[in-house]
Order: C-alpha cells, then structure tokens, then sequence
C-alpha cells in the first residue's frame, strides 16, 4: 500500500550524489525534450533508477535561479528512503517528464504547491504539503 509521502516528516534536506554513477532506467539518448528548459529539480531513484510513476510531487520557492523549486517522489517512499541521501539527485525538470508526462500540465503550478496520484491513473489530486523541515 502506498503510504502518502505528505505525511512523511522530511527534516533532511538531501546531500545529492553524483547522478552520473546512477544506473539510470532510461538510457541518455531516450530523454526527449518534452518542455522548454525550466530549471532543476530534486527526484528520487525510485522513478529514475527504478522506473517508478510520479505519485507525489510539491513545489517550493527555490533561492536559486537556476531551479524549479518542484520535487518528484514515486509516493511509496518511507522515511529511511527520503533521508538516505543517496536516493536523491537534481535533474532537469524535462528529464522527470520523460519518466512520467503526467506530470506536465501541473508544472506551471505556483510554490505552495503538492499533487498526489494512485498507481496508474491519469491525473493527480492536490494534497497536503510535506512537515515543515526542521
């Protein structure tokens, strides 16, 4: 059963490791550009190494202007998982929607922003944003 990644207390802010020693799902030449260039983001290797569906995503505002402020999770996540750093990496926005278009027309979303969706379906549902880090 997936547990809602809002519920989790993500009080980590991840350490990201070098994505390149990453055994990555999709092979670099299969990343197609889906949408223009809009920064990075943080995404876990459920969806990139493992090949999961987008099932949490938030948006915060970011301090830099080189990132989206947007992070994807596959929603099954616990809290070892998210605060283990080495499952965390920073990509281009484009490269997550590659793993997962659904994600597309939610991406203009404003910071302040969570969406949730089930294993397979089409669309996502606002949720709760994630705890306050501490």
């Amino acid at each position: 059963m997936r547990q809602p990644c809002s519920r989790l207390t993500l009080n980590v802010r991840p350490i990201i490791m070098n994505p390149l020693d990453k055994p990555f799902k999709l092979a670099r030449e299969d990343i197609k550009q889906l949408i223009a260039p809009m920064g990075g983001c943080l995404a876990t290797d459920r969806i990139v190494v493992d090949g999961c569906e987008v099932g949490y995503m938030y948006r915060e505002t970011s301090s830099r202007s080189v990132a989206s402020g947007w992070t994807f999770m596959a929603g099954d996540e616990d809290e070892e998982y998210v605060g283990n750093p080495d499952h965390w990496a920073i990509y281009e926005v484009n490269t997550i929607c590659n793993y997962d278009q659904t994600i597309i027309p939610y991406l203009d979303s404003p910071t302040g922003t969570a969406w949730g969706k089930d294993l397979g379906a089409k669309h996502f549902q606002k949720e709760p944003m994630p705890c306050e880090r501490d």
